[in-house]
């Protein structure tokens, strides 16, 4: 089994799929938020944006402490949030591209002030990345839905893209 062809694959289909999403990013709107404990909509658009660029993150490093490094700079407008998408994409994909099967082996973590959150082999966390893929544009289609914003389907078609 090519594991890395696997994973570039995936990667793929879901940039393709993301990519719709953000096409329809509603200029305007990026306070809305549906419920005071939800992530502002720009917000929210620009962390889906920032999981394209993890894999190649995960293959360079053993993990990621969240309260190290400066915090990234909300995004404004849409077209800042496709070019970050486009970039983190190429560089996941060419990190996926100069991997070996062995560079999925070791562990990587996700820490907060030293304490380990989640850890997983370098592949589990790459998978688990591209979970919070769909897990964040699902919940970003509900954000697009309650401010009637055309809805792309992802693994099929969405209500709005049916012609009947």
């Amino acid at each position: 089994m090519d594991t890395l062809k696997q994973l570039r694959e995936e990667l793929t289909a879901e940039y393709n799929t993301t990519k719709k999403f953000l096409d329809e990013f509603p200029e305007g709107k990026n306070d809305y938020t549906p419920h005071e404990k939800s992530m502002k909509l720009m917000h929210l658009a620009q962390h889906i944006t920032e999981i394209f660029g993890w894999p190649a993150h995960m293959l360079k490093t053993e993990g990621l402490d969240f309260a190290e490094g400066d915090k990234p700079e909300l995004y404004e407008t849409r077209r800042q949030l496709q070019d970050a998408f486009e970039k983190n994409y190429a560089e996941s994909m060419k990190a996926l591209e100069g991997a070996t099967e062995a560079d999925l082996e070791p562990n990587w973590f996700l820490a907060y002030q030293g304490n380990k959150l989640a850890e997983w082999t370098k592949y589990a966390a790459i998978r688990h990345a591209l979970s919070q893929v769909t897990h964040h544009r699902a919940q970003l289609g509900v954000y697009y839905r309650l401010n009637d914003v055309k809805v792309p389907g992802s693994y099929g078609p969405s209500a709005d893209d049916q012609k009947f």
